[in-house]
Formats: structure tokens, sequence, C-alpha cells
């Protein structure tokens, strides 16, 4: 299947391994994948901080660079950012036919670990990865999204891999963009009440879908002096060896 990556401003300028792991994972998985380096924001930030019109700016800019693909699917290595294209036409909604091609864009974007699964029915992409990982659900993959057992499929059938679950997976990691540089306080005691759980587990690395939960728990893991690891689940799937 031929596919268009949309990368996320996180994973292109904070964690670009995630971004080129995809790209592995993709392509193991018989996909050819094409990317516009063109591509920016897509508009989330800002519209969660209240700036509307900029938000619907920066949205219409990549529905316009996104439907120049001909890709059959536009792959998104981050729950957070999937779920604003999901959500184009109706941040869209009063501007006409751009709403309608929004409309084609929404139906054709899939967050990684969905589409692997759920698209491909793919759950075995060859990775070996000899360590004791915990998963963190992030909040936009599994609220918005429903996204839960396809990332858990996908890291069983890891070589090598042992998936420990821990009673806080499902809990927030309180980054929620600008929600923790307004809320630090807050913010903190979140994290740090998911870590506890974490910690007590013993495992060896902390693997997420979205970049902005992974510099949220890895920053507090490295204040708490911990050696876990944090990870992107693209990361780990694209692994071959024992680290």
């Amino acid at each position: 299947m031929h596919v268009s990556l949309f990368v996320s401003c996180l994973v292109d300028q904070l964690w670009p391994t995630a971004g080129t792991a995809t790209v592995e994972v993709l392509r193991r998985a018989g996909c050819t994948v094409d990317f516009d380096s063109r591509q920016t924001c897509c508009g989330q930030p800002a519209w969660n901080s209240g700036y509307r019109r900029d938000a619907r700016k920066l949205l219409e800019r990549t529905v316009s660079l996104l439907e120049q693909s001909d890709a059959e699917a536009i792959v998104v290595p981050s729950g957070s950012c999937t779920a604003m294209l999901r959500h184009a036409p109706e941040v869209l909604a009063d501007e006409g036919p751009l709403r309608e091609r929004a409309d084609v864009v929404a139906a054709r974007t899939h967050e990684l670990t969905s589409f692997l699964v759920n698209v491909l029915g793919v759950e075995d992409v060859g990775a070996r990865f000899e360590r004791r990982v915990s998963w963190h659900d992030a909040c936009h993959g599994l609220r918005e999204l429903g996204i839960r057992e396809e990332p858990r499929r996908l890291l069983r059938r890891v070589e090598g891999c042992e998936l420990v679950e821990v009673t806080s997976s499902e809990e927030c990691c309180g980054f929620g963009g600008t929600f923790s540089t307004k809320h630090a306080g807050i913010s903190v005691a979140m994290v740090d009440s998911k870590l506890e759980a974490v910690e007590a587990a013993g495992v060896d690395a902390l693997v997420s879908s979205d970049a902005g939960c992974l510099m949220q728990l890895g920053g507090r893991l490295e204040r708490r002096g911990s050696a876990i690891e944090v990870l992107h689940v693209a990361e780990v799937l694209a692994a071959r060896g024992s680290a």
C-alpha cells in the first residue's frame, strides 16, 4: 500500500528517530512511503489554547498539502495529531468546499499502530527487543481514537519483549500540551503518580505513541534519577537487536 507520512511537529523537531523508525516499520509491512517536507503543524496547540483563527489557517494548509498526495492512506506516529486531522471537518465546518476536502483527508488518516493492525492486518513486523517494557496509553489515542489493544498486540509479537501491564497505564501523564506549563504543579503531581507504578513494575523501558507524553515522562524520570528509558512504539517495532 502507498502511504503518506504526516510526521508531526514534535517528532520532526524533537524526536526524529520516531519518524525514521515509522518509515522503517511501514516498509517492513509492505508499504511504500512518501513524505512532503513542506508539512508543518496540524494546528492542534493553537486550537487547544483558544487561538482558533490561527489554528484554522494551519489546518487548512495541512489539508491542502496532504490532499496532493495520491497515497491510499495518511499515517501519523501520534494519536493527538491523528485526532486533530480526524476533527478537521468540524474545525473547518464554516469553510464550505474546504470542509468537504477535509472530510476526504480525515477518512484517509490513521494512527500508526491502528493502521498496522486494523488496516493492514499486521501484528508481527519482525522486531526483536529483549527488554521488559510497560505501555502508556496516551490520552488522545485512547480516549478520542479508541486505540488500546492495537499497540499491545504489536508489542506482544516483538521477539524477546516482555510487556508488563501496570495499574497506571491509562492515567494521563499530565502533559496536555500547554497544560504542563500553565499548571506545572498539577502536571508534576499527575506524572509522579503515574511513574510510581511504572517504577514499581521493574521495567526497562516505558513505551508510548505520542512524543509529547514521552518528553513529559522521560523528563520526569530523569529528574527522579530513574534508569527507565522512554521510547516511541515505532522505535521498538523497528528494533532488530537487544536494545
